[in-house]
């Protein structure tokens, strides 16, 4: 008996259907999805009809400004996301073998990491193999889950949090994060005694954006000692803003430990003499489960876990 073909077969599913159903999603409406695509309205509506008959579902509702995904066209979009996303990765591996190169890879990363372990791994991974072109982003652990889930970053180092959809994920735990206090070299709060928490609740702070974990706890330990949480802040997670603005006032930065200490080594800032007890959960590596990762990605994974291992004393992931 002769196999059945997958129905993406029976169905000529064409990539300019994917591209369609993920530009549907980002632009709201087919009109402006087209002209993304640089195709007609009708022809795009050709496209998007075929593919629903083909499935038997409607992907997506038809309201008066626009258009919004069903369940089916979530999970259709997704999984075009990863279908383009794949082939974009075949086509880059294929151009690398052809230049001569391995490849690239894309890493995400939290700042505590990306100053302790990535240079350590990275500065190794590049003189055994100077042919990779890796490129990092770091930002807070959500942004980068939503990169990660769109295939634009290969694996990240990060947190997981309850709210966090942990279905398609993989996370080996490297290390907890302390924080710290930072002012400039001379600041007020720097002089013997003068860093209490009810003086540090009258400073002006550089905290990090509404919604974060961070902030919460930050405000959180005012609040546990009977305190009102700072009223004068700058919310923003711009290390390069925030060094320099704490250079020319009297703001005070709340930061993890190991960047408050890259920045106290180069004399940038100070680090205020009183141990906050707001702290950070773990972090780790974060991968999927659904995505196979490049030659090039893994060789900069094992690189990773080989650095954390020997930084944070973590056991190489029998996942990798």
């Amino acid at each position: 008996m002769a196999q059945t073909l997958p129905w993406f077969v029976r169905a000529r599913l064409k990539t300019r259907q994917l591209m369609l159903l993920i530009a549907i999603d980002e632009e709201g409406n087919i009109h402006r999805a087209a002209e993304t695509l640089a195709m007609s309205q009708p022809a795009a509506s050709k496209l998007l009809k075929d593919l629903e008959e083909m499935l038997g579902v409607s992907l997506f509702e038809r309201l008066p400004r626009g258009m919004r995904p069903t369940w089916y066209g979530e999970s259709m979009i997704r999984h075009a996301r990863i279908a383009l996303a794949s082939l974009g990765e075949a086509g880059a591996e294929i151009e690398a073998l052809k230049g001569g190169w391995a490849g690239s890879v894309a890493i995400g990363a939290i700042a505590g990491p990306a100053m302790t372990l990535l240079p350590t791994a990275l500065a190794r991974i590049t003189r055994q193999h100077p042919e990779l072109r890796i490129s990092l982003l770091v930002e807070s652990s959500d942004v980068l889950l939503e990169r990660l889930e769109q295939n634009r970053l290969d694996f990240l180092l990060a947190r997981l949090f309850e709210r966090h959809d942990k279905r398609h994920l993989h996370y080996q735990a490297l290390a907890e994060e302390e924080v710290c206090a930072i002012a400039r070299s001379g600041h007020p709060l720097l002089a013997p005694g003068a860093a209490d928490l009810r003086q540090l609740a009258q400073a002006r702070w550089i905290v990090p954006p509404e919604g974060s974990v961070l902030r919460h706890r930050f405000e959180l330990m005012f609040r546990a000692a009977g305190l009102q949480p700072p009223r004068h802040v700058i919310a923003t997670a711009a290390l390069v803003f925030m060094t320099k603005m704490l250079e020319e006032s009297d703001y005070v930065a709340v930061v993890p430990v190991d960047v408050a200490r890259h920045y106290a080594a180069h004399g940038v800032v100070a680090i205020l003499p009183l141990q906050l007890s707001c702290r950070m959960d773990s972090f780790g590596i974060i991968t999927r489960t659904d995505w196979l990762l490049s030659p090039g990605a893994r060789t900069v994974l094992l690189a990773l876990q080989e650095a954390a291992a020997e930084i944070y004393g973590t056991p190489p992931s029998p996942h990798a």
